[in-house]
Protein backbone atom coordinates (compact mmCIF):
# COMPACT_ATOMS: atom_id res chain seq x y z
CA UNK A 1 0.00 0.00 0.00
CA UNK A 2 1.45 3.45 -1.17
CA UNK A 3 1.26 6.54 1.45
CA UNK A 4 -1.08 7.85 -1.99
CA UNK A 5 -3.70 5.75 -0.82
CA UNK A 6 -3.92 6.82 2.78
CA UNK A 7 -2.81 10.53 3.44
CA UNK A 8 -4.55 13.10 4.23
CA UNK A 9 -5.64 16.02 1.55
CA UNK A 10 -5.35 19.11 1.42
CA UNK A 11 -2.82 19.42 4.18
CA UNK A 12 -3.51 22.15 6.53
CA UNK A 13 -1.13 25.37 6.32
CA UNK A 14 -0.28 28.38 8.01
CA UNK A 15 2.46 31.24 8.25
CA UNK A 16 5.42 31.52 10.34
CA UNK A 17 4.33 34.96 11.30
CA UNK A 18 0.47 33.78 12.92
CA UNK A 19 0.42 34.08 16.54
CA UNK A 20 0.73 30.48 18.06
CA UNK A 21 -2.66 30.68 19.46
CA UNK A 22 -4.30 31.00 15.76
CA UNK A 23 -2.22 27.90 15.35
CA UNK A 24 -4.11 26.44 18.05
CA UNK A 25 -7.35 27.24 17.30
CA UNK A 26 -7.17 26.08 13.69
CA UNK A 27 -5.93 22.61 14.80
CA UNK A 28 -8.85 22.58 16.83
CA UNK A 29 -11.15 23.68 13.79
CA UNK A 30 -10.10 21.41 11.59
CA UNK A 31 -9.59 18.34 14.09
CA UNK A 32 -5.90 17.99 13.28
CA UNK A 33 -2.50 17.61 15.59
CA UNK A 34 -0.56 18.87 12.56
CA UNK A 35 -0.18 22.07 10.53
CA UNK A 36 2.70 22.33 7.57
CA UNK A 37 4.03 26.00 8.05
CA UNK A 38 4.34 28.23 5.04
CA UNK A 39 7.24 31.12 4.86
CA UNK A 40 5.83 33.00 1.55
CA UNK A 41 5.09 30.15 -0.86
CA UNK A 42 8.02 27.34 0.55
CA UNK A 43 7.20 25.20 3.28
CA UNK A 44 9.37 25.41 5.64
CA UNK A 45 8.26 23.27 8.59
CA UNK A 46 5.98 21.64 10.73
CA UNK A 47 4.04 22.98 13.96
CA UNK A 48 2.31 19.86 16.20
CA UNK A 49 -0.20 20.20 19.11
CA UNK A 50 2.33 19.24 21.61
CA UNK A 51 4.61 22.26 20.06
CA UNK A 52 1.86 24.54 20.77
CA UNK A 53 2.05 22.72 24.45
CA UNK A 54 -1.67 21.11 23.95
CA UNK A 55 -4.57 22.12 25.65
CA UNK A 56 -3.37 23.86 28.83
CA UNK A 57 0.02 25.64 26.59
CA UNK A 58 -1.92 28.98 26.81
CA UNK A 59 1.14 30.08 28.71
CA UNK A 60 3.70 28.71 26.27
CA UNK A 61 1.06 30.03 23.36
CA UNK A 62 0.54 33.22 24.69
CA UNK A 63 2.56 36.35 22.89
CA UNK A 64 4.69 34.02 20.43
CA UNK A 65 4.53 33.27 16.80
CA UNK A 66 4.38 30.18 14.69
CA UNK A 67 8.03 30.99 13.88
CA UNK A 68 9.01 30.58 17.28
CA UNK A 69 7.53 26.86 18.16
CA UNK A 70 7.80 25.37 14.89
CA UNK A 71 9.83 21.74 14.13
CA UNK A 72 12.33 22.57 11.44
CA UNK A 73 13.16 19.13 11.05
CA UNK A 74 11.09 18.16 7.79
CA UNK A 75 11.17 14.76 6.86
CA UNK A 76 8.82 14.12 3.43
CA UNK A 77 8.33 11.40 1.28
CA UNK A 78 7.02 10.68 -2.33
CA UNK A 79 3.10 9.34 -2.79
CA UNK A 80 4.62 6.22 -4.11
CA UNK A 81 6.03 5.55 -0.93
CA UNK A 82 5.30 2.42 0.77
CA UNK A 83 3.42 2.57 3.78
CA UNK A 84 6.43 0.36 5.49
CA UNK A 85 8.98 2.82 4.48
CA UNK A 86 6.75 5.49 5.79
CA UNK A 87 6.62 3.79 9.37
CA UNK A 88 10.25 3.08 9.22
CA UNK A 89 10.93 6.63 8.17
CA UNK A 90 8.54 8.43 10.89
CA UNK A 91 10.30 5.49 13.53
CA UNK A 92 13.78 6.07 12.54
CA UNK A 93 13.60 9.91 12.88
CA UNK A 94 11.39 9.88 15.73
CA UNK A 95 8.91 12.06 14.16
CA UNK A 96 4.91 11.82 14.59
CA UNK A 97 4.04 12.49 10.60
CA UNK A 98 5.54 13.44 7.62
CA UNK A 99 4.46 15.82 4.60
CA UNK A 100 3.80 13.94 1.18
CA UNK A 101 5.86 16.11 -1.55
CA UNK A 102 5.30 15.56 -5.40
CA UNK A 103 8.21 17.17 -7.02
CA UNK A 104 8.12 20.39 -4.89
CA UNK A 105 4.06 20.90 -4.22
CA UNK A 106 2.93 19.79 -1.25
CA UNK A 107 0.43 16.82 -1.83
CA UNK A 108 -0.39 15.35 1.84
CA UNK A 109 0.14 14.29 5.04
CA UNK A 110 0.33 11.16 6.44
CA UNK A 111 0.73 10.89 11.07
CA UNK A 112 0.99 8.47 13.45
CA UNK A 113 -2.63 7.84 13.48
CA UNK A 114 -3.14 7.22 10.05
CA UNK A 115 -0.96 4.30 10.43
CA UNK A 116 -2.64 3.48 13.59
CA UNK A 117 -5.95 3.48 11.60
CA UNK A 118 -4.41 1.12 8.92
CA UNK A 119 -3.40 -1.34 11.54
CA UNK A 120 -6.67 -1.09 13.18
CA UNK A 121 -8.79 -2.13 10.65
CA UNK A 122 -6.56 -4.08 8.42
CA UNK A 123 -6.02 -4.00 4.92
CA UNK A 124 -8.92 -2.95 2.48
CA UNK A 125 -7.38 -4.51 -0.79
CA UNK A 126 -6.44 -8.22 -0.40
CA UNK A 127 -2.43 -9.03 0.11
CA UNK A 128 -0.63 -11.02 -2.25
CA UNK A 129 0.11 -14.53 -0.14
CA UNK A 130 3.04 -16.57 -1.59
CA UNK A 131 1.88 -20.05 -2.27
CA UNK A 132 3.25 -23.16 -0.54
CA UNK A 133 3.42 -26.17 -2.05
CA UNK A 134 3.05 -29.33 -0.32
CA UNK A 135 5.01 -31.90 -1.50
CA UNK A 136 2.61 -35.18 -1.66
CA UNK A 137 3.02 -37.87 -0.03
CA UNK A 138 6.41 -36.83 1.74
CA UNK A 139 6.49 -38.71 5.02
CA UNK A 140 3.82 -41.32 4.29
CA UNK A 141 6.76 -43.96 3.07
CA UNK A 142 8.40 -44.40 6.32
CA UNK A 143 5.10 -44.00 8.53
CA UNK A 144 3.90 -46.83 6.29
CA UNK A 145 6.46 -49.27 6.06
CA UNK A 146 6.99 -48.88 10.18
CA UNK A 147 3.35 -49.51 10.55
CA UNK A 148 3.65 -52.49 8.04
CA UNK A 149 6.49 -53.49 10.51
CA UNK A 150 4.33 -53.46 13.64
CA UNK A 151 1.56 -55.00 11.90
CA UNK A 152 4.01 -57.89 10.66
CA UNK A 153 5.82 -58.37 13.89
CA UNK A 154 2.60 -58.42 15.69
CA UNK A 155 1.41 -61.48 13.33
CA UNK A 156 4.48 -63.02 14.29
CA UNK A 157 4.28 -62.76 17.83
CA UNK A 158 0.76 -64.14 17.79
CA UNK A 159 1.38 -67.16 15.54
CA UNK A 160 4.46 -67.82 18.23
CA UNK A 161 1.61 -67.99 20.79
Amino acid sequence: MRLSEIMQKPVRTISTTEDANVAWNRMRQFRVRHLAVEHETRVVGVISAADLGGKHGDILRNGRQVGDLLTEKLVVAAPDTTVREAANLMRGHAINCLLVFEGSKLKGIVTTLDLLELIGRGAERPVATAERKILKKRGEQPRQQSAAKRLAGAKGRASRR
